[in-house]
């Protein structure tokens, strides 16, 4: 019988790596009207992330350049949607 283990999605980018861990540790999330991703703030969630990046690093990166690479997406994720700034 044929076993397959569940994958997570293929990403192409180192970015698109570090958001999908960022979204998957609970550290970003979604803005449910315009789609812009928001920093939720949470110091624990972030950590998360950064150990996720350390224990699984993708495309050939050290672990310590995956930490930077969350790093960077998190510096810039703002905490409010820019849409939702300008509409009232």
């Amino acid at each position: 019988m044929l076993m397959m283990k569940e994958r997570r999605p293929a990403i192409r980018t180192v970015d698109g790596w570090a958001r999908s861990v960022l979204l998957e540790a609970g550290a970003i999330r979604e803005c449910e009207e315009h789609g812009w991703m928001k920093d939720r703030a949470d110091l624990h969630a972030h950590e998360r992330a950064r150990a996720m990046a350390r224990e699984e690093p993708p495309f050939d990166l050290s672990p310590e350049e995956a930490v930077a690479a969350i790093d960077e997406m998190l510096a810039s994720i703002g905490d409010t949607c820019p849409e939702c700034l300008s509409h009232p």
